[in-house]
């Protein structure tokens, strides 16, 4: 089981979206059976049967083993990821385009970024499931607490200046064999709670 998987089909997403098996999914994090999970959701055996065979059909179940009780087989499933996010792919007609409209101070655009970054790496680990191979990636999460906006600001200055140069010092457009790699950094606030109201951004 992965720790996270990405669905990138619109069926797919349909399906997990339903409340039903979004909660089935939930607690397929642990194997079960049809038997099992009816008697925890309160659903008949034959209707859980039958959503669990629509999530194994989109690849978000799969099949631990198989027991043998009596005259009848039953299956033990679990979830092939212990959560899962809808990768923009899914929604291809409207998907975001961070090229649409970039701004640096706006959240929105950042959104886009994001939603660019979900659909990229979730391709990237499709790809190198298909062929066998780990991804090459990296990743920084961490938080400052700044003591006024000027702060923030200079803050924001620095960090672009700093990784302006960094990319600079690294970046050979003529490297033979080279591959390009994104680097996105990104600042926003955190939410806390009944906070989470404070929506303070630019060009949103």
């Amino acid at each position: 089981m992965f720790e996270v998987g990405v669905i990138e089909e619109a069926g797919a997403a349909e399906v997990a979206l339903d409340p039903v098996r979004a909660r089935l999914l939930a607690l397929l994090a642990e194997p079960h059976s049809a038997t099992s999970l009816a008697a925890i959701v309160g659903l008949p055996r034959q209707k859980v049967n039958y959503h669990l065979k629509t999530l194994e059909s989109h690849g978000l179940v799969e099949l631990v083993e198989e027991r043998r009780k009596g005259n009848v087989t039953e299956r033990v499933l679990r979830a092939t990821a212990a959560s899962f996010v809808i990768s923009p792919v899914a929604l291809a007609a409207v998907q975001p385009d961070p090229a649409r409209s970039p701004d640096r101070l706006s959240a929105r655009w950042l959104l886009a970024l994001a939603a660019r970054l979900v659909k990229e790496t979730g391709q990237l680990i499709t790809g190198a499931a298909k062929a066998g191979k780990p991804v090459a990636t990296f990743a920084l999460d961490g938080t400052v607490r700044f003591a006024s906006a000027a702060d923030r600001a200079a803050f924001a200055q620095e960090l672009t200046a700093a990784v302006t140069a960094l990319v600079s010092r690294y970046h050979d457009e003529n490297a033979p064999g080279g591959r390009d790699h994104r680097v996105i950094v990104a600042i926003h606030p955190s939410i806390r709670g009944a906070e989470s109201g404070d929506t303070e951004s630019k060009g949103s």
